[in-house]
């Protein structure tokens, strides 16, 4: 029988069970969300999947709650919120609908959970201390979430139930976009890869387009790459590589004499002839051709291993 019903507790809400809604509804549209607590709805049957709610964890039975005691755990210890375990059970189905190809699921299946999921029940159980990040507490995606529930004040009964479906539209948004960008990601690192394949002792790995690379860097053993270029419309791009994804340290800066300059003045101490800017942090740079480019990469490794020589 079909999933008619996606029900889950009414009151306020949180980002769990907003994320696990999103997924639910992409993948079960025609379902109808309840938020109740009465017992006629959170008792289960074919025709609903509850979650967040009812305080069991209960895949035959179709429930999905954490609050209950014992509660479920991930095979490393750490607490499921609805979220994880919706996802777990479900997220397979949602990257297949959303034309995630076979060999690819199980990767990003992972990643995603790791990544997004897994930060959301840890948050949710307490196990997170968001007022240890200082000024970006705030801006965590459970908080920013929880900042669409009513004002204490507001007198209308379905406060809490219209807050939650204008949130959801924003989580479902959300969730839609960062598989984009999973999907986007590992076909780039397909291409990184086979370009690091071929690349033999180069210093310099050019890319056919501005594309995700820092990743397939790292995971390789192309640790040699100091420097990338790539077009990105009419012009051409020399980026560093980074230590990891993690940080902003770089493998190799720019040269320091170019920090911060553009067009004639930049030309003039690059003296390469288009060379347009460097960023003052020299991360980044940016000139008219491949040739212009190329040629600037090459001077960035010289000066690093002079740099490195003293």
């Amino acid at each position: 029988m079909a999933i008619e019903y996606l029900v889950t507790h009414s009151g306020g809400f949180h980002a769990d069970e907003l994320l696990s809604t999103a997924i639910l509804k992409f993948i079960f549209p025609k379902a109808k969300i309840i938020r109740s607590r009465e017992k006629d709805w959170i008792t289960p049957n074919n025709r609903k999947i509850i979650y967040d709610v009812g305080g069991e964890y209960d895949l035959n039975n179709q429930i999905f709650d954490h609050h209950q005691r014992p509660n479920p755990l991930r095979a490393d210890g750490q607490p499921y919120s609805s979220f994880g375990l919706i996802w777990k059970h479900f997220g397979k189905k949602f990257l297949k609908i959303n034309s995630v190809s076979d060999e690819d699921i199980e990767h990003i299946h992972r990643e995603f959970d790791t990544k997004f999921v897994l930060p959301v029940d840890l948050i949710d159980n307490g196990e997170i201390d968001l007022s240890l990040s200082g000024a970006i507490a705030n801006l965590s995606l459970p908080a920013l979430l929880e900042n669409f529930k009513p004002a204490f004040d507001n007198p209308s009964a379905s406060a809490n139930d219209d807050a939650f479906m204008k949130a959801l539209s924003i989580a479902q948004d959300f969730i839609q976009s960062i598989m984009q960008n999973l999907s986007s990601k590992h076909r780039a690192n397909k291409i990184v890869n086979d370009l690091i394949n071929d690349l033999g002792s180069s210093e310099i790995l050019e890319l056919p387009t501005g594309m995700p690379f820092q990743s397939a860097l790292e995971n390789s053993n192309a640790k040699h790459v100091l420097f990338v270029i790539y077009p990105r419309g009419s012009e051409w791009t020399l980026s560093t590589v980074k230590m990891s994804e993690n940080t902003f340290d770089q493998r190799a800066k720019l040269p320091i004499s170019w920090a911060g300059l553009t067009n004639k003045d930049l030309e003039v101490a690059s003296g390469i002839d288009g060379a347009l800017f460097c960023h003052n942090a020299r991360f980044i740079a940016i000139a008219e051709t491949r040739d212009a480019i190329l040629s600037m990469a090459k001077i960035a490794v010289e000066n690093y291993h002079k740099e490195n020589l003293l």
